[in-house]
């Protein structure tokens, strides 16, 4: 019987439907027990075992993974984030690999706006102040008004762009590849041809985009100090967008006002780390996509893809 590995911790929680449809198919399964991220090793050892499909999330999956899992064809990812993924050997390998486009796009863009609130009215430190008896207020800001620039217009971004402007927001998307004027014209929002233009004049800046050649680091110590200096820096999309050495100095050094994350580039990150201990800088794990509606649509959709990729290789 052909096996299907599932790797995504997150997936336990609406697990039965999608089993009983790989079940249905013919497929044994293999779910990642250890409550953890499995290890290149360990994904080897699982692709030795006669691996048909993977269901992955954030494991790694890299060349020398790829290469011995010798009967692998099809990969789905839970989510829509490939980086893990070399792209580039699976296709060398005849291994597809698909995305569970629109289930997580809704959950990562309220996460988005949700840091915006925390960064503008310091939330957490307001209730860790009760918590601890006091009644101590910190002053914030409203969001009414403000400039917000969305680096990368996909389907996340969108829908970021769409709840800024019901919060009366000015929003503007700097993406080279966006070609959608319509959603423009129908949410009153503008494009950007200069990145430039738009740090200089922005109060949050929020990242969706990929991690590329070209997006790594898109975030360093220029662009960083294009920002005004009471600007917000937002980053649910990936931590290798961001330059967390020329983060820390813009931080400390006042270059701009508050860095507000979900990712990281190493998760979790190590014990007494610079910039996770900077009283500006939050940081949340990795949790945009993790509410129930989307880890559902996860998981539902990304065995439906699966499925659909094995079958046809059958």
């Amino acid at each position: 019987m052909n096996k299907v590995l599932i790797t995504p911790k997150s997936f336990q929680k609406f697990r039965e439907k999608p089993i009983k449809m790989l079940q249905e198919k013919g497929y044994e399964v293999i779910e990642n027990q250890t409550g953890r991220t499995l290890t290149e090793d360990e994904l080897i050892e699982y692709g030795k075992s006669g691996v048909v499909g993977v269901i992955v999330g954030v494991d790694p999956l890299p060349a020398s993974v790829l290469t011995n899992c010798d009967q692998l064809k099809a990969i789905s990812k839970y989510g829509v984030g490939t980086d893990n993924i070399d792209l580039g050997k699976a296709d060398e390998l005849g291994i597809q690999v698909s995305k569970a486009m629109g289930t997580n796009n809704i959950s990562v863009a309220e996460l988005a706006v949700g840091l915006m609130f925390e960064s503008a009215r310091k939330l957490s430190q307001s209730v860790q102040a009760v918590k601890n008896f006091g009644w101590g207020r910190t002053i914030g800001s409203e969001l009414t008004g403000k400039k917000v620039a969305l680096i990368g217009g996909g389907q996340i971004g969108k829908e970021v762009a769409k709840r800024c402007r019901g919060l009366q927001m000015e929003v503007s998307i700097y993406d080279p590849y966006f070609n959608d004027d319509s959603f423009l014209i129908e949410f009153g929002v503008s494009r950007s041809e200069s990145l430039d233009d738009l740090l200089a004049d922005a109060d949050f800046v929020s990242l969706h985009l990929p991690v590329t050649d070209d997006t790594k680091h898109i975030m360093n110590a220029k662009t960083l100090s294009q920002m005004k200096e009471t600007a917000i820096l937002i980053n649910t999309a990936r931590g290798e967008l961001v330059d967390e050495k020329a983060l820390l100095s813009a931080l400390q050094n006042g270059e701009i006002a508050v860095a507000a994350q979900d990712v990281y580039s190493q998760e979790p990150p190590e014990q007494g780390d610079s910039l996770v201990s900077l009283p500006n800088f939050i940081l949340t794990p990795h949790i945009g996509a993790f509410t129930n509606e989307a880890v559902e649509r996860m998981a539902i959709v990304s065995t439906e893809n699966l499925i659909t990729m094995l079958q046809g290789n059958e």
